[in-house]
């Protein structure tokens, strides 16, 4: 403790000065208020959410059990609903889920997207984006921060004061610290609450029942978010005690904040986009369809691939007609349609990741130059709000359609006839009992693991920017000058 008295001092010396200032309370209750507003929004948007989710799947599955005897092919073309539900950390956190749909169809020998967005079915005003918790905390606290620590030595050094605290014994690096510590200290009057709030929130809204996974991602939450704060701290002091005087430096830091939180996380977007160029929803589509058709059309009986397939089939089973095969020719034949198409699909979706992929890698790779771009990625990875979780949705409906549709073609194979009924038999349907065995779709976040591997760039990154601003500090201590 010894070894921090001169620093705390400072700091407690800043922080009663920091607090002489009227217009500082007139912009923490203004951030306050939007941190309560976010809060409120955020715990309304993922209340409506998950119930309307909860509501619709359990309707989809009542529909799907609901279907009466009918030909197990029909019931692949029925289809079916799969819906992403929201994680707790999402309040916090909105990233990209207000623009991403949270529903999909699921049907028969067709790949569909998620519909249903926030975004879509909102006013204007969120087009210009949500204030979420995460937001403020990591746009608009660290603009308080600056604001708070402009003048933090640049204001000594207007003053003369400067010459007298360094001739009093006190060094650049205790300065430098205590008024690191200062701004600190007024900055968790904020943060401090904040996190009290957002865990109460988060242990509601999971009725005090917490996994293991959900516990570290929120721990990390709070952790990342205190270092990003933190950082933001460090660097107001250090521009303040490189600046002659208060005014070069609220101006230098503005540009700062204007750099990492605007302009550069947008150019980075631009950029990447150009570089890594992405085909069209409906170019992707075509591709995809066209590939199909070269393969061949099951429902098409002349098609050359699936007639080949027939004319083997016979001299396999050694009869002169499908009618005459022991299974159900047609099933067997979208069983083999189903499959070459989900393959040449699932094909099309890697390689349209693999351009996504190259899209984030470059965001990430600025994250190096950027904290801002690191701490975002991060936090919406927590949250499972990020592109990754979309996409990991997209696949988990994909698989569970496909399961639905081979799980129907095997019913065909094995319980219709090939015979076509005449005008007094049954119909070729089998018992409505049969639908009950596809299991209901239930969405799973990605894990903890999942995330920290997927985000090891910006942690790596995060942690770089600390060790950064260490080496700068012992840097600045020995080479600052009074005047």
């Amino acid at each position: 403790m010894k070894l921090l008295h001169t620093e705390l001092l400072i700091a407690r010396h800043f922080k009663n000065s920091v607090f002489k200032n009227p217009a500082l309370y007139i912009i923490t209750f203004f951030i306050g208020a939007l941190l309560l507003f976010a809060a409120f929004s955020g715990w309304d948007n993922y209340k409506s959410q998950n119930e309307t989710s909860e509501k619709y799947q359990h309707e989809s599955r009542e529909d799907w059990l609901r279907n009466p005897d009918k030909n197990p092919h029909r019931m692949a073309h029925y289809g079916n609903f799969a819906f992403r539900k929201s994680t707790s950390l999402s309040v916090f956190e909105f990233g990209m889920e207000p623009f991403f749909g949270n529903a999909i169809f699921l049907e028969a020998h067709k790949q569909n997207t998620a519909n249903f967005s926030e975004a879509g079915f909102s006013n204007s005003m969120l087009r210009f984006g949500e204030i979420s918790i995460a937001m403020v905390l990591q746009v608009l606290l660290p603009l308080l921060i600056f604001f708070i620590g402009f003048n933090a030595v640049a204001y000594e050094r207007e003053n003369g004061t400067l010459k007298i605290l360094l001739s009093q014994g006190i060094n650049w690096k205790q300065l430098l610290w205590g008024k690191i510590l200062g701004v600190a200290s007024v900055v968790m009057l904020l943060f401090v609450p904040t996190i009290i709030v957002l865990v109460l929130i988060w242990l509601m809204l999971q009725d005090f029942s917490i996994s293991a996974d959900e516990t570290i991602k929120m721990l990390l939450f709070i952790l990342f978010h205190f270092i990003y704060l933190m950082f933001f701290c460090v660097v107001s002091v250090l521009v303040s005690a490189s600046s002659k005087t208060s005014k070069k430096a609220l101006v230098s830091l503005i540009g700062i904040w204007l750099i990492l939180t605007i302009i550069l996380p947008r150019t980075t977007q631009a950029i990447g986009a150009y570089l890594y160029e992405a085909p069209s929803k409906i170019q992707f589509t075509s591709n995809i369809e066209k590939d199909i058709l070269k393969q061949g059309d099951s429902h098409n009986p002349n098609d050359l691939h699936y007639k080949a397939i027939k004319d083997s089939l016979l001299r396999v089973y050694k009869v002169d007609s499908v009618q005459k095969l022991p299974f159900n020719y047609s099933g067997f034949i979208m069983t083999e349609g189903e499959r070459i198409s989900s393959n040449i699909y699932n094909r099309h979706l890697e390689d349209l990741l693999k351009v996504y992929a190259q899209q984030n890698s470059f965001s990430k790779t600025v994250s190096f130059l950027n904290p801002y771009i690191a701490m975002k990625n991060l936090s919406m990875g927590l949250s499972n709000t990020d592109y990754d979780s979309y996409i990991d949705f997209q696949k988990q409906a994909e698989k569970y359609r496909y399961i639905m549709a081979q799980k129907m073609n095997a019913l065909q194979v094995k319980y219709i006839s090939n015979k076509k009924p005449g005008p007094n038999d049954k119909p070729l349907i089998i018992g409505k009992e049969h639908w009950a065995d596809l299991e209901e779709f239930h969405y799973e976040p990605k894990s903890i693991n999942e995330v920290l591997k997927t985000e090891i760039v910006s942690i790596v990154s995060i942690l770089l920017w600390v060790i950064l601003l260490f080496v700068l500090i012992r840097i600045a201590a020995k080479n600052l000058k009074a005047i």
